[in-house]
Protein backbone atom coordinates (compact mmCIF):
# COMPACT_ATOMS: atom_id res chain seq x y z
CA UNK A 1 0.00 0.00 0.00
CA UNK A 2 1.64 3.18 -1.19
CA UNK A 3 2.15 6.41 1.56
CA UNK A 4 0.58 9.28 0.98
CA UNK A 5 3.24 12.66 0.50
CA UNK A 6 2.34 14.87 3.06
CA UNK A 7 4.87 17.43 1.96
CA UNK A 8 2.75 17.82 -1.63
CA UNK A 9 0.31 19.42 0.58
CA UNK A 10 2.53 21.45 2.90
CA UNK A 11 4.14 24.05 0.54
CA UNK A 12 1.40 26.45 0.08
CA UNK A 13 2.35 30.16 -1.70
CA UNK A 14 2.27 33.35 0.37
CA UNK A 15 -0.60 34.55 -2.01
CA UNK A 16 -2.96 32.06 -1.35
CA UNK A 17 -3.06 33.06 2.02
CA UNK A 18 -3.86 36.49 1.26
CA UNK A 19 -6.62 35.36 -1.79
CA UNK A 20 -8.30 33.50 1.09
CA UNK A 21 -8.08 36.46 3.49
CA UNK A 22 -9.87 39.04 0.82
CA UNK A 23 -12.03 35.77 -0.01
CA UNK A 24 -13.28 35.74 4.10
CA UNK A 25 -13.55 39.77 4.29
CA UNK A 26 -15.63 39.72 0.72
CA UNK A 27 -17.84 37.66 2.69
CA UNK A 28 -17.67 39.30 5.83
CA UNK A 29 -18.57 42.58 4.33
CA UNK A 30 -21.20 41.26 1.54
CA UNK A 31 -24.31 42.10 3.63
CA UNK A 32 -23.30 45.66 3.33
CA UNK A 33 -22.70 45.70 0.09
CA UNK A 34 -26.21 44.00 -0.73
CA UNK A 35 -24.41 40.77 -1.01
CA UNK A 36 -22.63 41.54 -4.35
CA UNK A 37 -19.33 40.94 -3.11
CA UNK A 38 -20.34 37.30 -1.74
CA UNK A 39 -21.43 36.48 -5.44
CA UNK A 40 -17.95 37.54 -6.79
CA UNK A 41 -16.11 36.06 -3.71
CA UNK A 42 -18.52 32.58 -4.34
CA UNK A 43 -17.52 32.80 -8.61
CA UNK A 44 -13.75 33.00 -6.58
CA UNK A 45 -14.22 30.42 -4.44
CA UNK A 46 -15.55 28.19 -6.84
CA UNK A 47 -12.54 28.51 -9.74
CA UNK A 48 -10.07 27.86 -6.84
CA UNK A 49 -11.52 25.49 -5.33
CA UNK A 50 -11.13 22.91 -8.58
CA UNK A 51 -7.42 23.44 -8.07
CA UNK A 52 -7.05 23.22 -4.53
CA UNK A 53 -4.68 20.31 -3.37
CA UNK A 54 -4.29 21.80 0.15
CA UNK A 55 -7.22 20.19 2.30
CA UNK A 56 -7.88 22.66 5.10
CA UNK A 57 -7.92 25.49 1.98
CA UNK A 58 -10.24 22.98 0.66
CA UNK A 59 -12.47 23.04 3.56
CA UNK A 60 -12.25 26.59 4.15
CA UNK A 61 -13.46 26.87 0.33
CA UNK A 62 -16.05 24.90 0.78
CA UNK A 63 -17.42 26.14 3.64
CA UNK A 64 -17.36 29.57 2.69
CA UNK A 65 -19.69 27.99 0.02
CA UNK A 66 -21.57 26.08 1.81
CA UNK A 67 -22.63 29.31 4.10
CA UNK A 68 -23.54 31.66 0.69
CA UNK A 69 -26.17 28.83 0.01
CA UNK A 70 -27.92 28.32 3.33
CA UNK A 71 -27.85 31.68 3.84
CA UNK A 72 -29.87 32.73 0.68
CA UNK A 73 -32.11 29.61 0.90
CA UNK A 74 -33.02 30.68 3.98
CA UNK A 75 -33.52 34.18 2.84
CA UNK A 76 -36.05 33.05 0.43
CA UNK A 77 -37.77 30.90 2.89
CA UNK A 78 -38.55 33.64 5.42
CA UNK A 79 -39.16 36.17 2.65
CA UNK A 80 -42.80 35.27 2.84
CA UNK A 81 -42.83 36.65 6.12
CA UNK A 82 -43.14 39.99 5.18
CA UNK A 83 -46.65 39.33 3.85
CA UNK A 84 -47.67 39.35 7.57
CA UNK A 85 -45.73 42.77 8.43
CA UNK A 86 -42.74 44.36 7.92
CA UNK A 87 -41.51 43.35 11.20
CA UNK A 88 -41.17 39.60 11.21
CA UNK A 89 -39.59 39.21 7.75
CA UNK A 90 -37.24 42.00 8.78
CA UNK A 91 -36.56 40.00 12.25
CA UNK A 92 -35.90 36.54 10.24
CA UNK A 93 -33.78 38.01 7.63
CA UNK A 94 -31.36 40.07 10.64
CA UNK A 95 -31.11 36.74 12.21
CA UNK A 96 -30.46 34.87 9.14
CA UNK A 97 -27.83 38.26 8.23
CA UNK A 98 -26.41 37.50 11.99
CA UNK A 99 -26.04 33.84 11.23
CA UNK A 100 -23.49 34.71 7.88
CA UNK A 101 -21.88 37.39 9.92
CA UNK A 102 -20.99 34.74 13.03
CA UNK A 103 -20.26 32.20 9.96
CA UNK A 104 -17.81 34.22 8.00
CA UNK A 105 -16.11 35.57 11.21
CA UNK A 106 -15.56 32.00 12.76
CA UNK A 107 -14.32 30.56 9.77
CA UNK A 108 -11.69 33.36 8.80
CA UNK A 109 -10.57 33.07 12.89
CA UNK A 110 -10.13 29.03 12.41
CA UNK A 111 -8.07 29.47 9.05
CA UNK A 112 -6.02 32.25 10.70
CA UNK A 113 -5.31 29.74 12.73
CA UNK A 114 -4.59 27.17 10.37
CA UNK A 115 -7.33 25.06 11.17
CA UNK A 116 -10.36 23.92 9.50
CA UNK A 117 -13.40 25.26 9.78
CA UNK A 118 -15.09 22.94 11.40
Amino acid sequence: MSETDFTAFEHKEPGDRTVMHVLYGMHTFAPFTYWTLAVVAMVVNYIRRADELDAVYAAHHNYMIATFWWSLLWLVVTAPLYLLLFLPGFIAHCLVGLWYLYRCIRGWLRFTDGRPPR
